[in-house]
């Protein structure tokens, strides 16, 4: 993905103390299905998305596991913020903290990090993981997995950055506490993924090694809580990919969960409208191969994967296509390009897209499981609370661990979205 957007991956062919000042209680401690929420750096600039938001609308309350995404990594494998302003040097005002209360000049950690310092305070069952990479910030991956040498350096950088909190500028230990975990977003292993990405065919075997290398740390640093920071990793929805870059019996069982790419199985990168996150690939459907939530799922538990440790991603956003033909309510029909948007041409969050609605008629698929708009030119794919609730259903229905959502910015000021899908799963 862009770092704006999630990655576009179906182009590729394919005495004892508790440590880092942290609770004992396991992380997992909860029987209820996992609802995992990503919450970008970039939220607060144009979208003007701020954590205290997902207070407001009801969305902290509802999630077990938050993803903040990105950390990078050098090229030396080391880990580095993406933006020092939005992670720990952004100042915020009372109204726009969590806390209520103005950041003073001169404190130990402001920025993103410290409102959700203040969120876990205000839901202390909440746990909060550093996501790492994205489509923009894999670049590194490859080196940092390739010897027993990289890999352990490179995963000590980044728990000494991220967990102990020992952040470039700041007070030691200015972070401590913040994180739960790590979630890595590696995208992809021996895939192509964003142009310029070291790949290596060896990638699979040491991405494995990498997971391992992080559950061995990890629970290193939890002594004697076995388990207690979670590990989990974002998954590519294309079959190849999976069988190219991941060893799903081996990588799973270092996992504490894994969330799959639910979505972009189709957009404006191909000339043809259709769906981006069905739950089964539509009976009319041109294109081949077929690329659904079904596909995807069934991928995983065929290779070896846990159900409850596999988290289905779902969209808060939508594809969309203009200079559409108008037949078939535009599915399926060849287009001109995408379709403007308030921020990244083809892409809109749904509550943008939502305030737009009337101009639209509304279709679904209920055998497929998905949605669009039409006005007889331009195209959406649409995936509202009635589709949210579909995506629950299946999840609860199929015994999957649970819910993955890309990303909590995309969701109204009421949360429909993130009301929909929980209140769904079971």
């Amino acid at each position: 993905m862009s770092v704006k957007r999630r990655s576009l991956a179906l182009l590729v062919a394919a005495a004892v103390t508790v440590p880092l000042g942290l609770s004992a209680v396991p992380a997992e401690a909860h029987s209820q299905k996992r609802v995992v929420g990503y919450y970008t750096q970039w939220s607060g600039y144009d979208r003007n998305f701020l954590v205290s938001d997902l207070v407001k609308n009801g969305t902290a309350a509802k999630l077990t596991q938050l993803n903040y995404a990105f950390g990078f990594l050098d090229p030396a494998g080391n880990c580095v913020s993406s933006d020092p302003w939005a992670d720990y040097q952004r100042p915020f005002t009372a109204e726009q903290s969590v806390s209520g209360k103005a950041d003073e000049a001169g404190q130990a950690l402001s920025g993103n990090l410290n409102q959700l310092k203040q969120l876990k305070q205000k839901f202390p069952k909440l746990r909060i993981s550093i996501s790492l990479g994205g489509w923009t910030g894999s670049k590194y991956f490859s080196d940092a997995a390739l010897t027993p040498v990289s890999r352990a350096a490179s995963v000590k950088s980044c728990l000494d950055m991220w967990l102990k909190g020992n952040l470039p500028g700041a007070p030691a230990g200015a972070v401590k506490g913040v994180f739960d975990g790590v979630d890595l977003d590696w995208e992809w292993p021996a895939s192509e993924g964003n142009p310029g990405n070291v790949i290596r065919p060896e990638d699979k075997a040491n991405f494995a090694a990498l997971v391992h290398e992080y559950r061995k740390q990890l629970d290193k640093a939890s002594w004697p809580f076995r388990g207690r920071y979670n590990l989990s990793a974002f998954l590519p929805a294309n079959p190849t990919m999976i069988d190219k870059g991941f060893d799903v019996p081996k990588v799973f069982k270092d996992l504490t969960f894994g969330t799959t790419q639910g979505y972009d199985y189709h957009g404006t990168w191909e000339p043809l409208t259709n769906q981006q996150s069905a739950i089964d690939g539509p009976a009319a459907d041109p294109t081949t191969p077929e690329f659904s939530s079904q596909v995807t799922i069934d991928s995983y538990l065929s290779r070896g994967a846990p159900r409850n440790k596999l988290v289905m991603g779902v969209p808060f956003y939508s594809h969309g296509w203009t200079g559409v033909t108008n037949e078939n309510h535009g599915l399926f029909q060849p287009a001109t390009g995408a379709a403007p948007a308030t921020f990244e041409a083809g892409t809109e969050d749904y509550r943008y897209l939502k305030a737009k609605l009337s101009t639209f008629n509304v279709y679904r698929d209920n055998k497929a499981g998905f949605a669009w708009l039409f006005d007889g030119t331009t195209f959406w794919t649409w995936d509202d609370p009635i589709e949210m609730k579909r995506k629950a259903q299946y999840i609860s229905n199929r015994n999957l661990g649970g819910a993955m959502i890309w990303s909590l910015d995309g969701d109204t000021p009421t949360g429909e979205l993130i009301s929909a899908l929980h209140r769904n799963l079971r």
